[in-house]
């Protein structure tokens, strides 16, 4: 890990009105954190160089932000191509020289970093109200809590590093536990000082985010590897507060979540732009087949897609119409008309179904920024989006809250049912069967989230680590599926290894076990 100052810009800015993060040389670079902050403008400035960190393809910007989550059954990839990366976790073979691997440490820690330097100097701004400072490193304590939060699970040990250290320190990695403490510090702090919404500002962190943060990290801890159940209450508790609020409700049309951004239904979202030279680039081309082909040239990068029997066991109703695409437009190119036939059909190379919901990217006039294209036409497949990357949706804290109370109180309440069967209505389900045990009530629960949030930023590969559901999850595998590497310990891969150039820059860390 290089650890080191994250120094601040004077004209990082956050672009309001688009609601995207960039950042922008300035010669005042040379400046240290502590002599930096002159003005409400230059702490603004470096709050959102955080945001910044974290939207790079080498951070949560690409699908490789999913690398180490590809164990789960809602995301598998290519047995050939270049996606060796992914492919190698899907197989439970992951290893710590994995490139991509490295993409998902490296930019949390970023994120992490420059946190730091903010929270560390951000009361020396002279002529800022109270609010004004507290709301700015309400986002930075925010900020850091996610990036930690992200770290924790994928990674497990790590260092507890709060204020800005040398670069040639090398700190000790701290438990799970004290990173936990931590994340729930951070959260905590951030809840009491956000405002609950902000004026013409997309992305920011609010109080409602970081209470549904601290909702989902309150689970997290119930199960493994902490296992410490207390926390189901707290977590029931945190997401009540949140439904509560009247703040955010579901998108009446489940497509429309995919389709635009920052709607009554996201609650946290990384923005994107791709003018700006800051694109989201896991809709679009990432989760097209490598078969089909835009009629201007462009074609699918087949990065990754649902298990078969993943999709297989999904219930029909108008989510799963959305969220698969079933159906691939082959082209003829002699007379630029296109062939459908089924995913596994056997013109098709990779005999599985494919992401719809991340096909199209940002649609505005009807015009996808992603997959533009017609029921029976495909005019352009594009890389490169301004599909604003939800990470907190509404849904979580209903399906959280479900959980979470039912474990705490013994049995699913009307309260419980109630929650889980918005989602379900949304999707077009009829309501989850009354009178279940809390076993029973839990496992429909954690099936519900994962069709509500199939492919979506490693959210089923986190229940499934908590839960320990690998042995079910490959039970249920197809044989189709990239084989398992049988001979690694099941109970070693529910963490991935640390990436190995952190390892020789720290010899005094011991890498985790079975890697």
């Amino acid at each position: 890990m290089n650890f080191k100052y994250f120094i601040p810009t004077a004209s990082i800015v956050l672009l309001l009105g688009t609601g995207c993060q960039k950042l922008k040389e300035d010669p005042k670079a040379d400046l240290t954190p502590g002599t930096y902050f002159k003005t409400q403008s230059d702490l603004d400035a470096s709050v959102a160089a955080i945001y910044t960190e974290l939207t790079p393809d080498y951070s949560f910007g690409f699908t490789t932000r999913m690398t180490a989550c590809f164990g789960a059954d809602d995301l598998t990839t290519d047995p050939g191509l270049n996606k060796q990366d992914m492919r190698a976790f899907d197989e439970l073979n992951g290893a710590s020289i994995n490139p991509s691997l490295l993409n998902e440490w490296q930019g949390p820690w970023a994120a992490v970093y420059q946190a730091n330097n903010v929270l560390a100097n951000y009361q020396n701004v002279p002529g800022s109200t109270t609010q004004a400072l507290q709301q700015s490193a309400g986002q930075a304590y925010f900020l850091r809590a996610f990036s930690y939060y992200y770290l924790v699970r994928i990674f497990g040990p790590i260092p507890d590093i709060t204020t800005p250290i040398s670069a040639s320190d090398r700190p000790p990695r701290d438990s799970v536990s004290t990173i936990y403490a931590t994340i729930v510090s951070d959260l905590t702090i951030a809840a009491s000082w956000l405002p609950p919404t902000w004026s013409g500002a997309p992305g920011r962190a609010t109080s409602g985010a970081a209470r549904s943060l601290l909702a989902d990290v309150y689970l997290t801890m119930a199960g493994w590897p902490l296992n410490e159940t207390q926390y189901y209450a707290q977590a029931a508790a945190e997401a009540d507060t949140v439904m509560n609020s009247a703040v955010y409700s579901l998108e009446p049309d489940f497509n429309t979540v995919f389709t635009t951004n920052n709607g009554s239904e996201s609650i946290f979202a990384l923005q994107f732009d791709v003018t700006g030279g800051n694109p989201e680039r896991s809709y679009g081309s990432s989760s097209v087949p490598l078969d089909e082909s835009g009629l201007d040239g462009s074609g699918g990068w087949d990065d990754y897609y649902p298990e078969i029997n993943f999709y297989l066991n999904s219930p029909k109703c108008y989510r799963s119409y959305c969220t698969y695409y079933d159906t691939l437009k082959l082209l003829n190119t002699a007379t630029k008309t296109y062939t459908l036939v089924p995913w596994n059909s056997p013109l098709t190379h990779a005999g599985h179904p494919y992401y719809k919901k991340f096909r199209h990217g940002l649609v505005t006039g009807g015009v996808a920024d992603g997959v533009n294209e017609t029921d029976s036409t495909i005019l352009s497949i594009n890389p490169s989006t301004n599909k604003a990357m939800d990470f907190i949706r509404y849904p979580l804290v209903l399906l959280d809250y479900a959980e979470a109370d039912d474990m705490a109180s013994g049995s699913p309440s009307g309260a419980d049912y109630n929650a889980v069967n918005l989602v379900r209505a949304r999707a077009g389900l009829p309501n989850l069967t009354p009178g279940l045990s809390q076993t029973a009530f839990r496992d429909s629960v954690v099936q519900e989230r994962a069709w509500e949030f199939a492919g979506e930023s490693g959210v089923r590969w986190y229940d499934i680590v908590r839960l320990q559901m690998l042995p079910q999850i490959i039970a249920a595998r197809s044989p189709l599926e990239n084989a398992i590497n049988s001979s690694n310990p099941l109970a070693t891969r529910y963490l991935a290894p640390i990436p190995i150039a952190d390892m020789d820059n720290d010899p005094n860390w011991t890498q985790n076990a079975g890697y």
